[in-house]
C-alpha cells in the first residue's frame, strides 16, 4: 500500500506527549492527481496528511511524528486504511464526504476552532471566505488569522483549506500550492477544469 503528502509543511506540533504517553501511529503514502500525499493515522483517526511527499519531505514528516507521538510507527492502522480508500474515492470523483475519523491532536486554540468550522460547515462544491470564516468561530476581526489556520492545518484535502477563498473573488492563497487548490476546486466543480 502506498501512501503520500501534505500540503503544505506541517506546522509545527504542540509539545510531545512524555514516554509514557507513548500513542500507536502509522502512515503510509498515497498516489493521487495533487502529488504523492502522506498520511498518518493514530487509533483515534487520521492524524495528517502531508502535500507533496517526495523522499525528503517524508523523512521530515516522519521525524516529527516520532517525536510527537514518542516512538516509531506500526505497519498499520485501520484508520489508515480507511483514509486511504475515501482519499482514492475523492480524487476518482466518487466521493463527497470524508467518514473517516480524525485525531485533532495536531491542532489546538483558535486554529482547532477554525478547522473544526471548517469540516463542519463547508461542504463539497462550495466554498467560503476568510472573512465569513471568522465570523462564524466568533472573531469577526480575525480574518488574516483564519489564513493562518489554513496553513496550519494538518489536515488538508480531508479538512478543505481549499475551500477558502478570497472575499474580492480571488483564489487566496494555499500551503500546497495554487495549483494544487485550483486542481482540487476543479475537482470540486467550483472551478473549471484545467485545459492542459
Amino acid at each position: 500500500m502506498t501512501y503520500a503528502e501534505q500540503d503544505s509543511g506541517p506546522a509545527t506540533p504542540p509539545a510531545a506527549p512524555d514516554a509514557a504517553a507513548r500513542r500507536d501511529w502509522a502512515w503510509g503514502r498515497l498516489a493521487t492527481p495533487i502529488g504523492p500525499l502522506l498520511l498518518a493515522a493514530t487509533r483515534e483517526g487520521l492524524v495528517q496528511v502531508v502535500f507533496h511527499a517526495d523522499e525528503r519531505t517524508t523523512r521530515a514528516a516522519l521525524t516529527r511524528l516520532e517525536q510527537f507521538f514518542g516512538g516509531p510507527p506500526l505497519a498499520e492502522i485501520s484508520h489508515l486504511t480507511t483514509a486511504t480508500t475515501e482519499l482514492t474515492a475523492y480524487f476518482a470523483g466518487e466521493l463527497r464526504s470524508f467518514t473517516v475519523p480524525l485525531d485533532w491532536s495536531l491542532s489546538s486554540g483558535f486554529h482547532a476552532r477554525v478547522l473544526h468550522a471548517l469540516a463542519d460547515g463547508v461542504p463539497y462544491g462550495s466554498v467560503v471566505g476568510y472573512q465569513d470564516l471568522a465570523d462564524r468561530v466568533g472573531e469577526p476581526g480575525a480574518a488574516r488569522a483564519v489564513g493562518a489556520a489554513m496553513g496550519s492545518n494538518p489536515l488538508p484535502v480531508v479538512v478543505p483549506c481549499h475551500r477558502v477563498v478570497a472575499s474580492d473573488g480571488g483564489i487566496g492563497g494555499f500551503g500546497g500550492g495554487l495549483e494544487t487548490k485550483r486542481l482540487l476546486l476543479a475537482l470540486e466543480g467550483v472551478l473549471p477544469a484545467p485545459l492542459f
